[in-house]
């Protein structure tokens, strides 16, 4: 693998276990420079180690999807590059596809600091960030400013989420604005009504809300790019299927399951290291291995209410090709990880891949469209 990264992994893992947010977007803001410097002979260079260490072709794990070709299932999950700092380099990391954001049509600095903390005993984070974005019209002409150095490699989609300062019934036009913004610069769309960590957000989760949501986003939706919606992983049975229906009466391309969970049960993190407070008392979502059993199970429901005709894109806990194949297996055609990669190394990407084509061998699939929602372990 990437061997002359690999010896300074712990040194970064110490560094994001110190000062998380403040690593992150220094990462970020390499990634952003790499990416302006492209076509340098240390930028060239560099982009194709990337290439030769982490990328993996094989036919077998190439899907097209709403009109998008993905080269593989592993996607990068939103909340990772809110900025678009990174879109013309995830590519090069391994990723089939990447989703930017969460993007609000108005830039906010989001929550107060500390708000992302490392749990190591849960392989988690919890995350109260709120949403800090720089906006929909400045992600835009950045996004504008990337692809004219690069067309974008893999899809890019564009997560977008209500602005604090909107009030909840015109949350509508909010997303409207965004959409409106951004539809010229992303391959799709996703409508989050399920993050914790903007006030009142997760009631838009409800029936006539989303339709209102769902109904300005289809009338602004021009070019007809995918819709999506991204669903908690917290919502009883009875909600999910209301959403399953307002995403087949919006003719949505699927679902994304799921978000973070504010449930703490089972956690053995009891006191959050940089507070000293209990779990309890923290507010955020909490992501990686704890949500993976239930966004598993969220997923197979959906899988089972639809018959599979509404496509599902996994998310959470995943962290090995076993992770992987189980949200295949249970229904989802493209898979996300965000705590998984911050966790494992950016080689995990190639890893979960490779591990995908051994488990499409171990069971005699010759596509991994064969495993989609075939229960198989």
């Amino acid at each position: 693998m990437f061997h002359f990264v690999q010896p300074f992994y712990p040194l970064l893992l110490a560094a994001a276990k110190n000062n998380p947010e403040n690593s992150h977007q220094q990462l970020l803001k390499t990634l952003h420079h790499l990416d302006n410097n492209r076509q340098t002979l240390w930028g060239r260079w560099l982009l194709s180690n990337f290439d030769n260490s982490f990328i993996v072709n094989d036919p077998r794990l190439k899907q097209n999807l709403w009109g998008l070709t993905f080269p593989n299932p592993v996607g990068l999950a939103a909340g990772c590059d809110k900025d678009a700092l990174g879109a013309g380099i995830w590519s090069h990391l391994g990723f089939g596809f990447a989703e930017i954001g969460a993007v609000t049509f108005h830039s906010q600095p989001g929550n107060p600091k500390p708000r992302l903390f490392r749990l190591p005993l849960d392989k988690a984070a919890l995350n109260r960030l709120g949403a800090n974005n720089q906006g929909a019209q400045t992600i835009a002409q950045r996004l504008q400013e990337t692809w004219q150095r690069q067309p974008r490699q893999v899809p890019i989609g564009i997560n977008l989420c209500k602005s604090k300062i909107t009030p909840l019934e015109e949350a509508a036009k909010d997303y409207g604005g965004s959409f409106s913004y951004l539809q010229d610069w992303a391959d799709y769309f996703v409508i989050n009504v399920s993050s914790p960590n903007t006030p009142g957000l997760r009631s838009l989760q409800e029936g006539e809300q989303l339709n209102n949501i769902l109904q300005e986003i289809q009338t602004v939706n021009e070019q007809k790019k995918p819709v999506f919606v991204k669903i908690s992983p917290d919502l009883s049975w009875e909600a999910i299927k209301i959403i399953i229906n307002l995403a087949k009466t919006y003719q949505l391309s699927g679902i994304i399951a799921t978000n973070t969970t504010i449930k703490r049960e089972g956690l053995k993190t009891k006191i959050v290291e940089k507070t000293g407070n209990p779990i309890e008392e923290e507010a955020g979502g909490i992501s990686g291995q704890p949500v993976r059993q239930r966004s598993t199970e969220v997923i197979r429901f959906i899988y089972e209410q639809t018959q599979g005709s509404l496509p599902i894109i996994g998310i959470g806990g995943i962290f090995t090709a076993e992770d992987a194949w189980e949200k295949i297996t249970a229904g989802a055609s493209l898979l996300q990880l965000y705590t998984g990669w911050i966790y494992q190394g950016p080689w995990c990407i190639p890893d979960i891949n490779k591990g995908l084509m051994a488990k499409l061998d171990e069971h005699n699939f010759s596509h991994i469209s064969d495993a989609i929602g075939s229960g198989v372990s």
